[in-house]
C-alpha cells in the first residue's frame, strides 16, 4: 500500500513537470500585425497568447463646483486668484530649501553651513523685497499655509531651523502685528477650497 501511494506521488510529480515543459517551451502566439502597427508596446502572456497593453495616466475628474449665492462665488474666486498669486513663492521656497539640506548633508564643517544657510537666506530675503512685500495681508496668511503644504514644515520652524529660535521669535511677533501667523499649518480637510484650486490649477501634471 505504501509502494502504491509513492508510485501514484511520482507519477503527479513527472506528469505535472512534463506539463510545466511543455508551457515554457512553447511557442508564444503573437497577435497577426497590421501595415499601421508600428507602435512598440507592452505584452501580457495569457496561456500562450501575448496581449498587448498601453499603460494610461491616471485621469482625475472634478464635480462642477455650485455656489449657493453670487457672493460665495465672488469669494472663490478672490481666493483662487490670491491662491496662484503666491503658489509660485511656496513652490520656490520648496525646491531652495530642498537644495539647502540636500548641501547642508554634503558638508560637515560648520564654517562651511553657515554660508551656505546665509546664502540661501539672502536669496529668500531678495524674493522678500522684490515681489513678496507687495503681497496682501490675506496672501501672506496663504502663502505660509502653502510653504508648510510644500516643504512639510511651517514658515515658523524652517526660520528657526536656519537662523536660530531668537530669529524666529522676532520673526513672528512682526508677522503677528500684520496678522500672519508663522506657525500655521495646512490641514487639507480645512483647506478643501485651496486645495481643489491647486489640484485643479495642474500645477502637478
Amino acid at each position: 500500500m505504501k509502494y502504491s501511494r509513492f508510485f501514484i506521488l511520482l507519477i503527479v510529480i513527472l506528469v505535472s513537470n512534463a506539463v510545466n515543459a511543455q508551457e515554457t517551451g512553447a511557442e508564444p502566439i503573437w497577435p497577426k500585425l497590421g501595415k499601421n502597427d508600428t507602435i512598440r508596446v507592452a505584452s501580457y502572456n495569457d496561456n500562450g497568447y501575448m496581449i498587448p497593453w498601453i499603460g494610461l495616466q491616471e485621469v482625475v475628474i472634478h464635480g462642477q463646483r455650485i455656489f449657493r449665492s453670487a457672493a460665495e462665488q465672488t469669494a472663490f474666486n478672490r481666493l483662487r486668484y490670491n491662491v496662484l498669486k503666491v503658489m509660485p513663492y511656496a513652490q520656490f521656497a520648496k525646491r531652495r530649501y530642498e537644495q539647502l539640506e540636500r548641501d547642508l548633508a554634503n558638508v560637515s564643517d560648520k564654517k562651511t553651513q553657515k554660508k551656505l544657510v546665509k546664502a540661501c537666506d539672502a536669496e529668500i530675503k531678495q524674493m522678500f523685497n522684490t515681489e513678496i512685500k507687495e503681497l496682501t495681508i490675506t496672501q501672506g496668511q496663504i502663502l505660509t499655509k502653502l510653504i508648510d503644504r510644500e516643504v512639510g514644515r511651517t514658515t515658523y520652524d524652517i526660520v528657526k531651523q536656519t537662523k536660530g529660535g531668537f530669529a524666529a521669535f522676532s520673526y513672528q511677533l512682526v508677522a503677528r502685528v500684520v496678522g500672519h501667523n508663522l506657525k500655521n499649518g495646512y490641514n487639507v480637510a480645512q483647506e478643501r477650497d485651496i486645495e481643489s484650486i491647486i489640484v485643479s490649477s495642474g500645477y502637478y501634471q
